[in-house]
């Protein structure tokens, strides 16, 4: 099957599969002689498997662990585990620090009037100096 069917049978864009290509995250994909990639059913089994744990927030890096230790018989689950382990860590981190920002920003917009006065404590709360770095957070994940 060519990259467009592997996509949609994947759920993965045809740019992702690509990217990962690039990056090594799958092996390299068999090409016809005028460089088309060629994928099999085992190629699209891996780039699902990809998705899904795309779709549980995994970064690359453990992407790329988890799928060495899915093809890996003799491996042991609690390698596996502590992947799992690990990231539902940084799961929980983020998670705080989602809470730590709501929290600050619903004191800010409690305190607010929302009327005609220019007075704004949601501004003069955003432009603080010393405003506390447990309201910054990087939520995205890769």
């Amino acid at each position: 099957m060519n990259i467009g069917q592997a996509a949609k049978a994947s759920g993965i864009s045809g740019k992702m599969i690509r990217y990962y290509e690039s990056i090594g995250l799958i092996p390299p994909i068999k090409r016809t002689e005028s460089g088309y990639r060629v994928f099999s059913e085992k190629d699209v089994h891996a780039l699902r498997f990809i998705s899904r744990a795309r779709d549980l927030g995994f970064s690359v890096e453990q992407m790329g662990n988890l799928l060495a230790l899915w093809q890996d018989r003799h491996r042991a689950s609690a390698d596996v585990k502590a992947v799992a382990q690990a990231h539902i860590e940084e799961l929980d981190l983020k998670i705080k620090k989602l809470q730590d920002m709501r929290q600050t920003l619903e004191h800010l917009v409690d305190h607010c009037h929302g009327d005609e006065r220019p007075d704004c404590p949601i501004l003069s709360g955003l432009a603080a100096e010393g405003v506390e770095e447990s309201a910054e957070v990087d939520v995205e994940t890769s």
